[in-house]
C-alpha cells in the first residue's frame, strides 16, 4: 500500500506543467536524471519504436560555450531522443507532405542548475485546419504523452 501511495504521489508531481510555453508539453518529476532518462528510453522502445539518435544537448552547449566565451551553464544534464513511428509519420505526411519538418519526433530529458526537478518535454504539435493532419498530430501528441506517462 505504501508503494502504491508513493507511486500515486510521484505521478501527481509529474503531471504536465501546461503553463510552460505554447511550443512545448512539459512534465517534471523527482529522481535522478539517469533514472528518468533510462525510463524514457525504455518507454520509447517499449512502444516498439527505434531510437535513431540521442542528442547530447547539455554536453554540446558546454563544449561550444567555451568557444563562444559563454559562461552560463544552461543544463546540468540534457539529452534528446529522436525516433519515429512509421504509421503515425506516414499519416501525418500523407495529410500534408510539408509536415516532413515535424519528423522525427523528439523527447527531451534535462535538469537545470539549482533546480531539483527532472524535466521531460516535447514539441507541442501546431494547430491546423486540415482535418487529416489535425487527427495525425493529435495521435502523435497522444503517443508522446503516453511514452512520458509510461516513463513516469
Amino acid at each position: 500500500m505504501k508503494k502504491l501511495l508513493a507511486a500515486c504521489a510521484l505521478f501527481c508531481l509529474s503531471l504536465p506543467a501546461l503553463a510552460a510555453e505554447p511550443y512545448s508539453v512539459l512534465f517534471k518529476t523527482q529522481g535522478s536524471f539517469t533514472e528518468v532518462r533510462d525510463a524514457v528510453q525504455a518507454a520509447i522502445e517499449g512502444k516498439g519504436l527505434k531510437i535513431n539518435h540521442t542528442n547530447l544537448i547539455a554536453g554540446m552547449l558546454e563544449r561550444t560555450g567555451k568557444d563562444l566565451g559563454a559562461a552560463k551553464q544552461v543544463y546540468t544534464n540534457g539529452e534528446q531522443f529522436e525516433f519515429c513511428s512509421a504509421t503515425l509519420s506516414r499519416a501525418m505526411m500523407e495529410a500534408d507532405p510539408h509536415a516532413i519538418v515535424m519528423c522525427p519526433f523528439n523527447i527531451s530529458v534535462y535538469t537545470i542548475p539549482g533546480d531539483a526537478q527532472v524535466y521531460i518535454a516535447f514539441i507541442k504539435p501546431p494547430a491546423t485546419e486540415n482535418p487529416a493532419l489535425k487527427k495525425a498530430l493529435a495521435d502523435i501528441e497522444a503517443l508522446l504523452t503516453d511514452i512520458v506517462k509510461d516513463a513516469l
